[in-house]
């Protein structure tokens, strides 16, 4: 126990522990600046190259965000990358929701106490594979509206929500030069993909959406993805599964990578898609061996759609997306380790390959290359050593042909590569990494399970496609077929089911009572024929029943149904179940019924 005699000294040392925790709080960083000039994003005055692990934060508990962001860092990140979710954060016109999953703000902040930098894509379209692509479904339902082009309501609507987005912010201090994490914000998201369905309102929208944003005073730079045509103060940026190719529209504008596709999402009775870590290290050496800057994996961390935010149509639970981490927070090794190694064989790059505006190109073989980067840019490498004056040189030597493995000689050295692969050398000399070579172990996950004391240990291991055991806590509850809710209410023909749920369900009943006479029954079987049932358009799923019975169920996109029924003589009960399998994802051009 300490006691201090002298108070004077404690209420110094009070206030001197109060100022600096509040300082802690309120900046995670010193104010820095971010600009950028055709290499690099310039943070502070430096330019930067920049690893960055994409977690969308409603796909994961507020309790696993800390070791989440932790793992990423751990895992050779710099930036933490996520969209908003417009329909998580005001899922009623005028009310908003930032608590919990959705707690934006206390997400952001804990990027920032890991000395990480946030990447944040507003959108407010995202895809994403999130029900609806992120938008409201009360955004519907308002007058004139057509979404994502140049029209008076969306627009309107859109604007309303980005500037809650960048005002909330700024608020909490946020960007960059406030001491915050944020060093990049998006507006719209891969709206390149469609822009041309709209023709010329769909050039205007991408204008008005540049400079809507860049109006709203953020202070930090703004991207388009997938955008070419990006207004100037916009850099427009790439994804796919490699980018080393890419350039964008303007050569005053770095080379970034919005979304490394490190796997991709799962549909309800389909595979498990599968990205070789391998390859994906091939495609992240190649984009910064040919001058790229910022890339960003889609996804470090996948997660999963809680409750009904999965999109669709079909869309499963899980979003895994044979990340990195996968959806429960663990390391998914191989990919991690490898990953890790290779973000620090490129960080021993970085001094020579920020100090180069471009890299000096060597032919090694017919589909072998190098690609040189030093400091000073007057020097020229040829295949001789390098003077000693000479204070950064880092190489990448490329194999690009998938098959063979090739002997290249590069500075009077003879290097072995592999197949599909690229080899860094941080000091031009000596090899750090190599693309396909994988050092790092594949990983047998233990998980413990409570409900089930009795299970062995062995019975615990499971795989990706293996689950040790199933909770003795599931039941089952058989629904009555037809109408039973007290929200029953009649109309006249059928109605649009999103208009009636409000995406509040999945399911929406429809009954009818029909008679069949006499001569309904003789005029069919006079004719051979029999009753059918007609819908012009439905999705995703129908489930037709005739007096409690199943009669048939139809699934698709926008398709017909011809189903044949079956009706006693008399009364019959008709009863149409719809069902929605996660609403689409991309928005058509005008607002379709579902």
């Amino acid at each position: 126990m300490v006691v201090f005699e002298n108070k004077a000294i404690l209420k110094l040392l009070l206030v001197c522990l109060f100022v600096q925790f509040s300082f802690s709080a309120a900046n995670f960083f010193r104010p820095f600046n971010v600009t950028y000039d055709h290499r690099a994003l310039i943070i502070d005055g430096k330019r930067r190259m920049l690893i960055s692990g994409g977690i969308h934060y409603p796909r994961a508990t507020p309790q696993m965000w800390p070791d989440l962001i932790a793992k990423s860092k751990e895992g050779g990140a710099d930036v933490i990358e996520s969209y908003t979710f417009w329909n998580g954060h005001e899922p009623v016109r005028g009310q908003y929701n930032f608590e919990g999953r959705f707690d934006l703000v206390k997400f952001v902040k804990l990027v920032g106490d890991n000395g990480l930098y946030f990447l944040l894509r507003i959108g407010p379209y995202v895809c994403a594979e999130w029900n609806f692509g992120g938008f409201p479904v009360w955004l519907r339902d308002i007058p004139g509206i057509e979404f994502r082009t140049d029209n008076e309501p969306f627009k309107r609507e859109m604007q309303r929500f980005v500037t809650k987005i960048v005002d909330l912010m700024r608020e909490e201090k946020l960007f960059s030069w406030q001491g915050g994490p944020i060093i990049l914000l998006q507006i719209e998201n891969e709206y390149g993909n469609m822009e041309g369905s709209y023709g010329q309102k769909g050039k205007e929208y991408v204008k008005w959406a540049a400079n809507m944003a860049l109006g709203l005073g953020a202070g930090v730079p703004w991207v388009m993805c997938k955008q070419t045509d990006a207004p100037g103060d916009i850099i427009d940026t790439c994804n796919n599964y490699y980018c080393d190719g890419y350039k964008p529209n303007s050569p005053s504008k770095p080379t970034i990578w919005t979304e490394n596709w490190d796997g991709w999402y799962t549909s309800w009775g389909g595979r498990l898609p599968h990205r070789p870590v391998e390859d994906l290290a091939f495609a992240v050496a190649r984009f910064f061996q040919r001058g790229g800057s910022l890339m960003n994996y889609y996804m470090y961390f996948g997660g999963t759609n809680f409750g009904r935010t999965s999109g669709g149509p079909f869309y499963i639970t899980s979003y895994d997306y044979d990340a990195p981490i996968d959806e429960y927070g663990l390391r998914s090794e191989p990919k991690w380790g490898h990953l890790k190694d290779l973000h620090a064989a490129i960080k021993l790059c970085e001094r020579a390959l920020v100090a180069a505006d471009s890299p000096q190109y060597m032919k090694l073989g017919p589909r072998q290359e190098a690609h040189i980067y030093w400091e000073n840019t007057q020097c020229t490498v040829l295949n001789t050593t390098l003077s000693e004056s000479q204070s950064a040189c880092s190489a990448f030597l490329a194999n690009i042909d998938e098959h063979n493995t090739v002997t290249v000689t590069f500075r009077g050295k003879s290097y072995s590569l592999p197949p599909w692969s690229v080899s860094i050398l941080p000091d031009c000399s000596n090899v750090a990494f190599n693309t396909a070579k994988v050092g790092a172990q594949t990983s047998v996950k233990l998980v413990e399970n409570a409900l089930s004391p009795k299970i062995s240990a062995p019975e615990l291991i499971i795989t990706k496609n293996e689950v040790s055991s199933i909770s003795e806590s599931w039941m089952s509850v058989k629904e009555p077929i037809g109408i039973w809710s007290e929200s029953n209410f009649t109309v006249q023909g059928l109605l649009e089911h999103l208009k009636v749920t409000k995406d509040e369900s999945d399911y929406l009943w429809h009954m009818t009572r029909i008679y069949v006479s006499d001569d309904d029954v003789a005029f069919w079987e006079e004719n051979k024929v029999s009753p059918t049932l007609v819908i012009d358009s439905m999705r995703d799923v129908l489930r037709i029943f005739i007096n409690g019975e199943l009669m048939g169920s139809v699934s698709g996109h926008w398709v017909k149904v011809v189903q044949p029924v079956q009706f006693q003589q008399g009364y019959s009960d008709l009863m149409l179940l719809s069902q929605t399998v996660g609403l689409q994802v991309m928005p058509s051009l005008m607002v379709k019924p579902y």
